[in-house]
Protein backbone atom coordinates (compact mmCIF):
# COMPACT_ATOMS: atom_id res chain seq x y z
CA UNK A 1 0.00 0.00 0.00
CA UNK A 2 2.74 2.51 0.26
CA UNK A 3 4.19 1.58 -2.45
CA UNK A 4 1.30 2.46 -4.54
CA UNK A 5 0.75 5.75 -2.55
CA UNK A 6 4.17 6.51 -3.64
CA UNK A 7 3.66 5.75 -7.32
CA UNK A 8 0.65 8.23 -7.16
CA UNK A 9 2.05 10.83 -5.49
CA UNK A 10 5.17 10.78 -8.03
CA UNK A 11 2.78 10.84 -11.06
CA UNK A 12 0.55 13.68 -9.47
CA UNK A 13 4.27 15.82 -9.34
CA UNK A 14 4.96 14.81 -12.83
CA UNK A 15 1.80 15.73 -14.29
CA UNK A 16 2.16 18.86 -12.39
CA UNK A 17 5.58 19.56 -13.87
CA UNK A 18 4.21 18.97 -17.63
CA UNK A 19 1.09 21.47 -16.76
CA UNK A 20 3.83 24.01 -15.99
CA UNK A 21 5.94 23.28 -18.77
CA UNK A 22 3.20 23.86 -20.95
CA UNK A 23 2.16 26.50 -19.90
CA UNK A 24 5.96 28.27 -19.32
CA UNK A 25 6.22 27.66 -23.25
CA UNK A 26 3.60 28.69 -24.98
CA UNK A 27 3.58 31.94 -22.28
CA UNK A 28 7.44 32.24 -23.47
CA UNK A 29 6.72 31.83 -27.09
CA UNK A 30 3.86 34.32 -26.93
CA UNK A 31 5.71 36.86 -25.22
CA UNK A 32 8.45 36.92 -27.78
CA UNK A 33 6.50 37.18 -30.53
CA UNK A 34 4.05 40.21 -29.21
CA UNK A 35 7.72 41.87 -28.47
CA UNK A 36 8.48 41.76 -32.25
CA UNK A 37 7.76 44.18 -34.72
CA UNK A 38 4.63 43.07 -36.10
CA UNK A 39 2.76 43.65 -32.95
CA UNK A 40 4.63 46.81 -32.19
CA UNK A 41 1.81 49.59 -31.13
CA UNK A 42 1.00 51.30 -33.89
CA UNK A 43 -1.27 54.78 -34.49
CA UNK A 44 -2.73 52.57 -37.78
CA UNK A 45 -5.37 50.58 -35.61
CA UNK A 46 -8.68 51.95 -37.59
CA UNK A 47 -7.25 54.81 -38.93
CA UNK A 48 -4.76 53.22 -40.90
CA UNK A 49 -7.39 51.00 -42.46
CA UNK A 50 -9.16 53.77 -43.25
CA UNK A 51 -5.98 54.95 -45.47
CA UNK A 52 -5.39 51.91 -47.19
CA UNK A 53 -9.30 51.24 -48.15
CA UNK A 54 -9.05 55.08 -48.98
CA UNK A 55 -6.23 54.72 -51.44
CA UNK A 56 -8.25 51.43 -52.79
CA UNK A 57 -11.77 52.00 -52.96
CA UNK A 58 -13.36 55.35 -53.61
CA UNK A 59 -17.18 54.86 -54.22
CA UNK A 60 -18.27 55.32 -57.94
CA UNK A 61 -20.35 57.46 -59.82
CA UNK A 62 -23.49 56.56 -60.03
CA UNK A 63 -23.61 55.98 -64.39
CA UNK A 64 -20.01 54.14 -63.90
CA UNK A 65 -20.27 50.10 -63.66
CA UNK A 66 -17.97 49.47 -60.84
CA UNK A 67 -15.54 46.93 -62.67
CA UNK A 68 -15.47 43.18 -62.14
CA UNK A 69 -12.14 42.27 -60.90
CA UNK A 70 -11.56 46.14 -58.87
CA UNK A 71 -10.69 46.38 -55.42
CA UNK A 72 -11.90 50.12 -56.15
CA UNK A 73 -14.06 51.93 -58.76
CA UNK A 74 -12.45 52.58 -62.01
CA UNK A 75 -10.81 56.04 -62.28
CA UNK A 76 -9.58 57.03 -65.55
CA UNK A 77 -7.98 60.90 -65.82
CA UNK A 78 -7.54 63.63 -68.31
CA UNK A 79 -4.05 63.04 -70.11
CA UNK A 80 -1.47 60.36 -69.48
CA UNK A 81 -0.61 59.99 -65.54
CA UNK A 82 3.33 60.18 -64.76
CA UNK A 83 5.40 57.03 -64.76
CA UNK A 84 5.17 54.78 -61.60
CA UNK A 85 7.62 52.47 -60.81
CA UNK A 86 6.81 49.49 -59.25
CA UNK A 87 8.23 46.07 -57.63
CA UNK A 88 8.12 43.22 -60.07
CA UNK A 89 8.64 39.98 -58.38
CA UNK A 90 7.96 37.52 -61.27
CA UNK A 91 8.65 34.00 -59.14
CA UNK A 92 8.93 30.34 -59.47
CA UNK A 93 8.14 27.48 -62.20
CA UNK A 94 5.66 29.42 -64.94
CA UNK A 95 6.21 33.13 -62.91
CA UNK A 96 8.74 34.07 -65.61
CA UNK A 97 6.78 32.85 -68.42
CA UNK A 98 3.58 34.78 -67.47
CA UNK A 99 5.85 37.62 -66.33
CA UNK A 100 6.74 37.99 -69.82
CA UNK A 101 2.86 37.76 -71.07
CA UNK A 102 2.16 40.75 -68.59
CA UNK A 103 5.26 42.65 -69.38
CA UNK A 104 3.88 42.61 -73.10
CA UNK A 105 0.33 43.51 -72.31
CA UNK A 106 1.24 46.45 -70.51
CA UNK A 107 3.53 47.43 -73.29
CA UNK A 108 1.01 47.12 -76.10
CA UNK A 109 -1.04 48.94 -73.78
CA UNK A 110 0.89 51.76 -72.70
CA UNK A 111 1.02 51.71 -69.08
CA UNK A 112 3.46 53.78 -68.21
CA UNK A 113 4.73 51.93 -65.18
CA UNK A 114 8.87 51.40 -64.97
CA UNK A 115 9.49 47.75 -63.03
CA UNK A 116 12.05 46.86 -60.42
CA UNK A 117 12.82 43.16 -61.00
CA UNK A 118 13.58 40.87 -57.80
CA UNK A 119 14.31 37.14 -58.45
CA UNK A 120 14.66 35.07 -55.68
CA UNK A 121 16.50 31.50 -55.02
CA UNK A 122 16.10 28.30 -53.09
CA UNK A 123 19.75 28.45 -52.88
CA UNK A 124 19.86 31.80 -50.82
CA UNK A 125 18.08 32.06 -47.36
CA UNK A 126 18.55 35.56 -46.56
CA UNK A 127 19.50 35.81 -42.85
CA UNK A 128 17.47 38.93 -42.09
CA UNK A 129 14.26 37.43 -43.04
CA UNK A 130 14.76 33.65 -42.38
CA UNK A 131 13.71 33.25 -45.85
CA UNK A 132 14.07 33.85 -49.96
CA UNK A 133 12.69 37.32 -49.93
CA UNK A 134 15.58 39.66 -49.52
CA UNK A 135 15.99 42.55 -47.81
CA UNK A 136 16.76 44.23 -51.20
CA UNK A 137 13.20 43.17 -52.26
CA UNK A 138 11.38 44.33 -48.92
CA UNK A 139 13.13 47.82 -49.06
CA UNK A 140 12.30 47.76 -52.45
CA UNK A 141 8.17 47.55 -52.18
CA UNK A 142 8.57 49.52 -49.07
CA UNK A 143 10.00 52.09 -50.99
CA UNK A 144 7.51 51.63 -54.25
CA UNK A 145 4.67 51.01 -52.24
CA UNK A 146 3.21 48.82 -55.01
CA UNK A 147 4.46 45.45 -56.30
CA UNK A 148 3.36 42.51 -58.15
CA UNK A 149 4.07 38.71 -57.54
CA UNK A 150 4.22 35.36 -59.90
CA UNK A 151 3.90 32.03 -58.22
CA UNK A 152 6.44 30.93 -56.00
CA UNK A 153 6.88 27.68 -53.77
CA UNK A 154 6.74 27.17 -50.45
CA UNK A 155 8.32 24.24 -48.58
CA UNK A 156 6.14 21.55 -47.13
CA UNK A 157 6.79 20.42 -43.41
CA UNK A 158 10.45 21.39 -43.76
CA UNK A 159 12.53 24.16 -44.78
CA UNK A 160 12.93 28.13 -44.56
CA UNK A 161 10.18 30.32 -43.55
CA UNK A 162 7.71 30.67 -46.42
CA UNK A 163 7.90 33.37 -48.68
CA UNK A 164 4.32 34.71 -48.75
CA UNK A 165 4.08 34.55 -45.12
CA UNK A 166 7.46 36.40 -44.62
CA UNK A 167 6.00 39.91 -47.18
CA UNK A 168 2.92 39.65 -45.56
CA UNK A 169 4.53 39.93 -41.82
CA UNK A 170 7.38 42.06 -43.25
CA UNK A 171 5.11 44.36 -44.87
CA UNK A 172 2.34 44.19 -42.58
CA UNK A 173 0.05 43.57 -45.34
CA UNK A 174 -3.08 42.54 -43.04
CA UNK A 175 -6.12 42.63 -46.10
CA UNK A 176 -5.96 40.03 -48.45
CA UNK A 177 -8.79 41.20 -51.32
CA UNK A 178 -9.88 38.18 -53.57
CA UNK A 179 -12.74 38.98 -55.71
CA UNK A 180 -14.48 35.67 -57.69
CA UNK A 181 -16.67 36.53 -60.74
CA UNK A 182 -18.34 34.57 -63.29
CA UNK A 183 -16.70 35.44 -66.28
CA UNK A 184 -19.32 35.86 -69.57
CA UNK A 185 -18.55 33.15 -71.89
CA UNK A 186 -16.60 30.82 -69.68
CA UNK A 187 -18.81 28.27 -68.52
CA UNK A 188 -19.03 26.91 -64.99
CA UNK A 189 -21.34 24.76 -62.67
CA UNK A 190 -22.33 28.40 -61.71
CA UNK A 191 -23.41 31.41 -63.85
CA UNK A 192 -24.17 33.95 -60.95
CA UNK A 193 -21.21 34.39 -58.37
CA UNK A 194 -20.60 37.91 -57.65
CA UNK A 195 -18.62 37.61 -54.49
CA UNK A 196 -15.33 38.82 -52.51
CA UNK A 197 -13.34 37.49 -49.70
CA UNK A 198 -11.48 39.36 -47.04
CA UNK A 199 -8.88 37.94 -45.21
CA UNK A 200 -7.17 38.68 -42.33
CA UNK A 201 -3.32 38.28 -43.42
CA UNK A 202 -1.03 38.59 -40.63
CA UNK A 203 -1.91 36.49 -37.52
CA UNK A 204 -4.07 33.43 -36.34
CA UNK A 205 -2.70 29.79 -37.05
CA UNK A 206 -0.64 31.78 -39.49
CA UNK A 207 1.58 32.93 -36.72
CA UNK A 208 4.29 30.77 -37.39
CA UNK A 209 4.26 30.48 -34.10
CA UNK A 210 5.50 26.30 -33.46
CA UNK A 211 7.73 24.34 -31.12
CA UNK A 212 8.43 20.91 -30.20
CA UNK A 213 7.32 21.05 -26.25
CA UNK A 214 9.04 17.25 -25.70
CA UNK A 215 9.66 14.71 -28.59
CA UNK A 216 6.32 13.75 -29.62
CA UNK A 217 4.35 16.70 -28.78
CA UNK A 218 4.34 19.75 -30.81
CA UNK A 219 2.15 23.24 -30.04
CA UNK A 220 0.98 25.84 -32.65
CA UNK A 221 -0.23 29.12 -31.29
CA UNK A 222 -3.15 30.64 -33.01
CA UNK A 223 -3.07 34.19 -32.14
CA UNK A 224 -5.65 36.39 -32.63
CA UNK A 225 -5.52 40.19 -31.34
CA UNK A 226 -8.15 43.33 -30.99
CA UNK A 227 -5.84 45.46 -33.16
CA UNK A 228 -5.68 42.82 -36.44
CA UNK A 229 -9.47 42.11 -35.88
CA UNK A 230 -10.86 45.15 -36.13
CA UNK A 231 -8.41 46.77 -38.63
CA UNK A 232 -9.74 43.76 -41.37
CA UNK A 233 -13.48 44.47 -40.05
CA UNK A 234 -12.94 48.04 -40.48
CA UNK A 235 -11.64 47.60 -44.33
CA UNK A 236 -14.12 45.33 -45.23
CA UNK A 237 -17.23 47.39 -44.56
CA UNK A 238 -15.88 50.22 -45.55
CA UNK A 239 -14.85 48.39 -48.97
CA UNK A 240 -18.69 47.03 -48.96
CA UNK A 241 -20.04 50.65 -48.64
CA UNK A 242 -17.76 52.28 -50.98
CA UNK A 243 -18.15 49.49 -53.76
CA UNK A 244 -21.84 49.67 -53.26
CA UNK A 245 -22.30 45.97 -51.85
CA UNK A 246 -25.01 45.62 -49.59
CA UNK A 247 -23.91 42.38 -47.17
CA UNK A 248 -21.32 41.47 -45.06
CA UNK A 249 -20.40 38.07 -43.75
CA UNK A 250 -18.02 37.43 -40.94
CA UNK A 251 -16.89 33.56 -41.06
CA UNK A 252 -16.37 31.94 -38.12
CA UNK A 253 -15.99 29.07 -35.51
CA UNK A 254 -16.82 30.68 -31.90
CA UNK A 255 -19.07 27.79 -31.06
CA UNK A 256 -15.24 26.14 -30.45
CA UNK A 257 -12.89 28.69 -29.91
CA UNK A 258 -14.69 30.72 -28.09
CA UNK A 259 -12.38 33.37 -26.80
CA UNK A 260 -10.26 33.48 -29.98
CA UNK A 261 -12.75 33.49 -32.81
CA UNK A 262 -15.16 35.61 -29.99
CA UNK A 263 -12.93 38.45 -30.31
CA UNK A 264 -12.87 38.27 -34.25
CA UNK A 265 -16.79 38.30 -34.05
CA UNK A 266 -16.83 41.09 -31.17
CA UNK A 267 -14.74 43.56 -33.67
CA UNK A 268 -17.23 42.66 -36.10
CA UNK A 269 -19.98 43.28 -34.33
CA UNK A 270 -18.57 46.94 -33.37
CA UNK A 271 -17.69 47.66 -36.70
CA UNK A 272 -21.03 46.81 -38.28
CA UNK A 273 -22.59 49.22 -35.76
CA UNK A 274 -21.30 52.02 -37.42
CA UNK A 275 -22.51 50.94 -40.99
CA UNK A 276 -26.28 50.16 -40.16
CA UNK A 277 -26.56 50.56 -44.39
CA UNK A 278 -24.48 47.52 -44.58
CA UNK A 279 -26.11 44.03 -43.63
CA UNK A 280 -24.45 41.86 -41.29
CA UNK A 281 -24.48 38.45 -40.82
CA UNK A 282 -22.45 35.55 -39.50
CA UNK A 283 -21.73 31.98 -40.60
CA UNK A 284 -19.86 29.15 -39.41
CA UNK A 285 -17.01 28.53 -41.64
CA UNK A 286 -18.23 24.52 -42.17
CA UNK A 287 -21.58 25.87 -42.56
CA UNK A 288 -20.19 28.67 -44.52
CA UNK A 289 -18.75 26.48 -47.04
CA UNK A 290 -21.81 24.07 -47.26
CA UNK A 291 -24.14 27.20 -48.03
CA UNK A 292 -20.81 28.14 -50.48
CA UNK A 293 -21.67 25.38 -52.64
CA UNK A 294 -24.74 24.90 -52.09
CA UNK A 295 -26.17 28.99 -53.54
CA UNK A 296 -23.22 31.38 -54.32
CA UNK A 297 -25.27 33.77 -55.11
CA UNK A 298 -26.30 33.98 -51.22
CA UNK A 299 -23.45 36.01 -50.32
CA UNK A 300 -21.50 39.46 -51.26
CA UNK A 301 -18.46 40.45 -49.01
CA UNK A 302 -17.25 37.94 -46.67
CA UNK A 303 -14.40 38.58 -44.28
CA UNK A 304 -12.76 36.02 -41.87
CA UNK A 305 -9.22 35.17 -40.17
CA UNK A 306 -6.43 34.13 -41.72
CA UNK A 307 -6.73 30.40 -41.99
CA UNK A 308 -10.68 30.20 -43.12
CA UNK A 309 -9.92 32.58 -45.71
CA UNK A 310 -7.04 30.81 -47.34
CA UNK A 311 -9.51 28.31 -47.31
CA UNK A 312 -12.54 29.80 -48.40
CA UNK A 313 -11.28 31.48 -51.35
CA UNK A 314 -10.29 29.17 -52.75
CA UNK A 315 -12.96 27.33 -52.36
CA UNK A 316 -14.91 30.45 -53.83
CA UNK A 317 -12.34 30.17 -56.91
CA UNK A 318 -13.38 27.02 -57.86
CA UNK A 319 -16.68 28.05 -58.30
CA UNK A 320 -15.58 30.21 -61.06
CA UNK A 321 -13.32 28.55 -63.17
CA UNK A 322 -10.11 27.68 -60.75
CA UNK A 323 -7.42 29.68 -59.20
CA UNK A 324 -5.68 30.86 -62.78
CA UNK A 325 -8.59 33.02 -63.21
CA UNK A 326 -8.90 34.69 -59.95
CA UNK A 327 -6.98 38.06 -59.11
CA UNK A 328 -5.77 38.60 -55.36
CA UNK A 329 -4.51 41.99 -53.93
CA UNK A 330 -2.61 42.53 -49.84
CA UNK A 331 -3.26 45.65 -48.81
CA UNK A 332 -1.41 47.53 -45.67
CA UNK A 333 -1.11 50.67 -43.60
CA UNK A 334 -0.42 53.58 -45.78
CA UNK A 335 -1.75 51.81 -48.81
CA UNK A 336 0.88 49.52 -49.26
CA UNK A 337 -0.21 46.78 -52.02
CA UNK A 338 1.13 43.94 -52.97
CA UNK A 339 -1.09 42.42 -56.32
CA UNK A 340 0.00 38.22 -56.73
CA UNK A 341 -1.38 35.31 -58.38
CA UNK A 342 -2.20 33.12 -55.84
CA UNK A 343 -1.79 29.68 -57.75
CA UNK A 344 0.90 27.30 -58.03
CA UNK A 345 4.63 27.11 -59.98
CA UNK A 346 3.07 24.40 -61.76
CA UNK A 347 6.42 22.58 -62.27
CA UNK A 348 5.00 20.13 -65.05
CA UNK A 349 4.44 22.88 -67.16
CA UNK A 350 7.25 25.29 -66.95
CA UNK A 351 9.20 26.43 -70.18
CA UNK A 352 6.82 24.83 -72.24
CA UNK A 353 4.27 28.08 -73.65
CA UNK A 354 1.42 26.69 -71.84
CA UNK A 355 0.37 28.56 -68.73
CA UNK A 356 -2.54 30.75 -68.66
CA UNK A 357 -1.51 34.49 -67.10
CA UNK A 358 -4.99 35.52 -66.67
CA UNK A 359 -4.61 35.18 -62.84
CA UNK A 360 -1.69 37.80 -63.10
CA UNK A 361 -3.37 40.06 -65.08
CA UNK A 362 -6.24 40.44 -63.32
CA UNK A 363 -4.06 41.21 -60.21
CA UNK A 364 -2.21 43.86 -62.01
CA UNK A 365 -5.31 44.95 -63.32
CA UNK A 366 -6.53 45.92 -59.45
CA UNK A 367 -2.74 46.88 -59.25
CA UNK A 368 -3.66 49.60 -61.58
CA UNK A 369 -6.74 50.57 -59.95
CA UNK A 370 -4.81 50.95 -56.74
CA UNK A 371 -2.28 53.59 -58.27
CA UNK A 372 -5.00 55.60 -59.84
CA UNK A 373 -4.03 54.27 -63.65
CA UNK A 374 -8.17 52.91 -63.98
CA UNK A 375 -7.96 53.54 -67.79
CA UNK A 376 -5.59 51.59 -68.17
CA UNK A 377 -6.80 48.97 -66.31
CA UNK A 378 -10.22 49.07 -68.08
CA UNK A 379 -8.38 48.84 -71.32
CA UNK A 380 -6.45 45.40 -70.61
CA UNK A 381 -9.92 43.93 -68.37
CA UNK A 382 -12.30 44.41 -71.61
CA UNK A 383 -9.79 42.61 -73.91
CA UNK A 384 -8.80 40.24 -71.75
CA UNK A 385 -13.05 39.63 -71.01
CA UNK A 386 -13.37 39.70 -75.13
CA UNK A 387 -10.72 37.01 -75.78
CA UNK A 388 -11.92 34.34 -73.03
CA UNK A 389 -15.59 35.38 -74.25
CA UNK A 390 -14.28 34.79 -78.06
CA UNK A 391 -12.97 31.30 -77.16
CA UNK A 392 -10.83 30.66 -79.86
CA UNK A 393 -7.33 31.20 -77.68
CA UNK A 394 -8.17 29.56 -74.04
CA UNK A 395 -4.89 27.55 -72.70
CA UNK A 396 -5.52 23.57 -71.81
CA UNK A 397 -6.46 24.78 -68.53
CA UNK A 398 -9.20 26.57 -69.66
CA UNK A 399 -10.76 23.82 -72.52
CA UNK A 400 -8.37 25.35 -75.03
CA UNK A 401 -5.13 24.33 -77.02
CA UNK A 402 -3.82 27.90 -77.40
CA UNK A 403 -0.43 28.71 -75.53
CA UNK A 404 0.93 31.19 -73.39
CA UNK A 405 2.19 33.50 -76.72
CA UNK A 406 -1.33 32.75 -78.58
CA UNK A 407 -3.42 34.34 -76.00
CA UNK A 408 -1.35 36.95 -75.32
CA UNK A 409 -0.83 38.03 -78.60
CA UNK A 410 -4.66 37.53 -79.02
CA UNK A 411 -5.17 39.42 -76.05
CA UNK A 412 -2.92 42.26 -77.17
CA UNK A 413 -4.62 42.44 -80.60
CA UNK A 414 -8.23 43.49 -79.19
CA UNK A 415 -6.35 46.93 -77.84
Amino acid sequence: RERERERRRRRRREKEVWRRRMRFSSLNVLLSHLAKSSFRSSPHLVGGARAAVAATAKPPPQEQRTSRFSSRSSSSSAGSPPSRVATFLPGDGIGPEIAKAVRQIFEVAGVPIVWEDHYFSPDFIDPSTQSMVTRTALDSLLKNQVGLKGPMATPIGKGHRSLNLTLRKELSLYANIRPCFSIPGYETKYNDVNLVTIRENTEGEYSGLEHEVVPGVVESLKVITEKASMRVAEYAFFYAKANNRSKVTAVHKANIMKKADGLFLSCCRKVADKYPEIKYEEKIIDNCCMQLVKDPSHFDVLVMPNLYGDIVSDLCAGLVGGLGLTPSLNVGDGGIALAEAVHGTAPDIAGKDLANPTALLLSSVMMLRHIEMGSYADKIESALLATIAEGKFLTGDLGGKATTTDFTNALCSKM
